[in-house]
């Protein structure tokens, strides 16, 4: 099923000394999403991701714009004829009823010709329980189950309607860093399966990325970019995406560009092309510095942190705007932790020019 949102807007009424004002948690999303793909919808808390997910859910009405299902206006329609399964960050599920019930329990609530005999409503639920791998858990209560077992149940519940669209928001949140990892496995697995149009909530952009087939970075209710996981990783179009994604983060500095080379304080760091003499901002992805004795970038060494196939150089830079520089390189190289000085040189793909004032991509051309 393709989704097409169409200039949504959602704005709350200000409270307290802000009644007069309007908050606006999504501000005019325009994007098609493409049938049978999975979409990660990434920000930080209050950027509007989970606002944007209800409204399409329809459990809240758009201020402003459309929503449509195909060719399908569903704008106006209650929850439960969008054909839509949710699964919330909670689980949500009955306590007092097993994992076949919860299951169950939305095929018990279709009326008139949606109405499935009790032989229907059990096989949809077997094959749900088969799909997420919980065919033996069926008799248990949710009490009895693991926090990734309750929500392959959310799941299945999600999923034994055979709805057009799948929503998840932050559905790993409460899980354990291992269990995570599986379980977000698993709801790639069952979205390739299925083939549904699936919507991914999350604030963590390990997650988005490892899973979506496209991702859609917000701020404060506005779409900062759409694209392909890796490109947008790559090919950021201002620094707060750049900032937001990649663990550890980008590293930022301060620098200037002088007769087309990048200066990072007092260290000529690289060509950068006929750029104009300007203040920029340079930032350099952990994976992109080269251990180097001859290296143009000169840090002071703090420590070393060893990660197994990789080590994490930890410096500072006269330059560098956080409080330590990240570098990843591989475990082979040497590298003297009583030395006060490590040298760098950058890979040209991985450096990152932002203007000063806009923080929008600057275009590197040799």
């Amino acid at each position: 099923m393709k989704i097409t949102l169409e200039h949504l807007t959602k704005t709350f009424p200000g409270r307290g000394r802000k009644a007069q004002e309007v908050e606006t948690a999504v501000s005019d999303f325009t994007f098609e999403i493409p049938d049978g793909k999975l979409i990660g919808l990434l920000g930080p808390s209050g950027c509007g991701k989970s606002t944007t997910l209800n409204m399409i859910c329809g459990l809240l009405k758009p201020t402003g714009g459309r929503i449509r299902f195909g060719e399908t206006d569903v704008t106006d329609l209650p929850p439960e004829r969008r054909g839509v399964g949710m699964v919330f960050q909670n689980y949500a599920l009955y306590p007092h009823l097993t994992v076949r019930q919860n299951i169950l329990f939305p095929l018990q609530n279709l009326k008139g010709k949606d109405k499935l005999s009790k032989g229907e409503m059990a096989h949809r639920a077997d094959e749900a329980a088969r799909l997420v791998q919980i065919e033996e858990l069926m008799d248990r209560k949710p009490a009895e189950l693991s926090g990734g077992q309750q929500q392959r149940v959310a799941i299945a519940r999600a999923l034994v309607k055979m709805p057009h669209v799948l929503l998840l928001d932050e559905p790993l949140s409460n899980l354990d860093a291992r269990l995570r990892l599986q379980t977000r496995e698993e709801i790639r697995k069952i979205q390739r399966a299925t083939g549904i149009t699936t919507i991914f909530v999350t604030h963590d952009q390990e997650e988005a990325m490892s899973i979506s087939d496209l991702i859609v970075v917000m701020k404060k209710g506005v779409v900062q970019q759409i694209g392909a996981p890796q490109y947008v990783y790559d090919n950021p179009v201002n620094l707060f995406v750049a900032r937001f994604l990649g663990t550890p983060p980008i590293n930022v500095f301060a620098g200037a560009i002088r007769g087309g080379v990048l200066c990072l304080g007092d260290d000529r760091v690289l060509p950068v092309g006929n750029l104009p003499d300007q203040e920029v901002w340079a930032a350099i992805r952990p994976e992109g510095f080269v251990l180097d004795e001859h290296g143009p970038l000169r840090c002071r060494l703090s420590g070393i942190e060893v990660m197994g196939r990789d080590i994490s150089v930890v410096s500072t830079h006269e330059s560098f705007t956080g409080t330590a520089i990240r570098s990843i390189i591989n475990a082979d190289s040497q590298v003297d932790p009583a030395s006060a000085l490590v040298r760098f040189s950058v890979k040209p793909q991985k450096l990152l020019l932002f203007n000063k004032e806009t923080e929008e991509r600057i275009p590197v051309r040799g």
